[in-house]
């Protein structure tokens, strides 16, 4: 049985960004950078789209590789 697609985003999210909210993260950079600020809001904003439009099973696929090259 796979993760609901939130719990699978959330899990995503703080593997990416650790502590920090998503959006936080990419103010950060912007601050550091413009120029990169705004890649890191693309990246944000084609993170969230992936999300959304990616079956829940295969979010949980792709959570498990990862999680498994952490342990």
């Amino acid at each position: 049985m796979s993760l609901p697609k939130d719990e699978a985003k959330r899990l995503l999210e703080r593997l990416i960004f650790g502590d920090d909210r998503p959006q936080d993260w990419a103010q950060d950079v912007w601050d550091l950078s413009p120029t990169v600020g705004e890649t890191a809001a693309k990246l944000l904003e084609v993170f969230e789209a992936l999300i959304d439009c990616c079956p829940e099973e295969k979010l949980d696929n792709l959570l498990q590789s990862y999680y498994q090259e952490l342990l």
